[in-house]
């Protein structure tokens, strides 16, 4: 077991090509993500029983190859990608760099640890409920979780698929850019958004010590784009959103592995087996208001975004809880962090964390969400928010 967000064992280790635009740098791959002759262990010990080792590369890994990226590594992720702390029963908990008596946030929690520690150049995330948004938060990185349906997501471990996206970690906003440049093969936009939305539930769900501390990154994002307006972003309010994402990302992650689990009976922690029984308990009218409510959501999305909009919110209401606490503690700090992710796998919406702030010493993040398809609009700011830092 290591603490250093790579895998126990000897590293996997594929060269780039010679020549790309990503030539000299080196990333790391969340274990839910396909390596060819590697086997994808997905967080659990009893996953790879049942899964072949994969033949080909995921889409996200041979294209960052081909653009001359290095593959240094595989990480840790939380069991089968259902969890949102970065705690793993069978594989330990990465370190947070940033916070070392705390959790980095998961699920691609060993990513983030790599990276914010400083092993990699960058690391490649999933994001279904906000796995790689909350460890951005919490381990003081850039991170993003693309418009759904962007990035090609084949050779990646399924949970929901109305929900699942292929993200990546960085520490500066230009190598942050330039990966998203590299994938989405496509320049920057040379002119920023013009329009700046302030969610005030959302800043009102935050404590109050992260509002406090947000400020500053609140006046610099103004500063890059123009005073904010202040809106509501989920009339019907944020845990009725958070349900409704549950709702629906849990009900596809049981139709996911419901033949996993029956063909290997896997040790499961209890977190995961009782969150994958409760899905299993859905009903049809459950599913259905929950479905309705996401087209509520992404018209209320679409009312609020252009092409030249950004929206602002804290990406988790507080920073990153302290390690080996008791399952019955967690409970509530999960929902309150995923009412605040939910939008992202309800709305289908590119969302970036800039880091910047600090609460206690310990990193918390700011979110920018566009429209859909405006990731690299998303990409440029960030590389902007950096620019004007120095």
């Amino acid at each position: 077991m290591t603490d250093d967000g790579f895998l126990p064992g000897p590293r996997c280790r594929i060269d780039g090509s010679p020549d790309g635009p990503l030539v000299g740098l080196g990333f790391a791959v969340k274990d839910l993500i396909d390596v060819a002759g590697h086997p994808t262990g997905g967080g659990s010990p009893d996953w790879g029983r049942v899964q072949p080792v994969p033949s080909r590369h995921a889409w996200v890994v041979e294209r960052l190859l081909r653009c001359g990226a290095s593959v240094v590594g595989k990480t840790v992720t939380d069991e089968v990608s259902l969890g949102i702390l970065g705690e793993n029963a069978h594989d330990g908990t990465p370190v947070n760099p940033r916070a070392p008596d705390r959790v980095p946030g998961g699920s691609s929690s060993g990513s983030a640890s790599a990276v914010a520690a400083g092993l990699c150049d960058f690391a490649l995330g999933t994001d279904t409920g906000g796995s790689v948004r909350v460890p951005a938060s919490f381990c003081g990185l850039y991170g993003i979780r693309p418009t759904h349906g962007r990035l090609d997501v084949s050779g990646i471990v399924v949970q929901a698929p109305g929900s699942d996206t292929v993200g990546w970690f960085a520490r500066d906003g230009a190598l942050f850019a330039r990966v998203g440049e590299a994938l989405f093969g496509a320049a920057l936009p040379a002119t920023p958004p013009r329009r700046l939305l302030l969610a005030t539930d959302a800043f009102g769900f935050a404590d109050a010590d992260v509002q406090r501390a947000l400020e500053p990154m609140r006046a610099r994002l103004a500063g890059l784009i123009g005073p904010p307006q202040e809106v509501l972003l989920a009339p019907q309010g944020l845990s009725v959103w958070q349900v409704a994402q549950r709702v629906l990302q849990s009900s596809e992650a049981w139709t996911s592995f419901a033949p996993w689990l029956d063909a290997a009976n896997p040790r499961l922690a209890w977190s995961v087996a009782r969150g994958l029984m409760t899905a299993a308990l859905y009903t049809d009218a459950e599913r259905m208001r929950a479905a309705l409510m996401r087209h509520e959501a992404r018209a209320r999305m679409t009312a609020l975004l252009d092409g030249e909009t950004v929206l602002c919110l804290p990406t988790t209401p507080f920073p990153a809880p302290l390690k080996g606490q008791p399952v019955s503690a967690l409970a509530y700090p999960r929902d309150r962090i995923s009412c605040l992710t939910c939008v992202g796998g309800l709305a289908g919406v590119p969302q970036v964390n800039l880091p910047g702030a600090t609460v206690g010493g310990a990193p918390v993040g700011l979110s920018i969400i566009g429209a859909p398809g405006q990731d690299l609009s998303l990409l440029a700011l960030a590389r902007r928010w950096e620019a004007r830092a120095e």
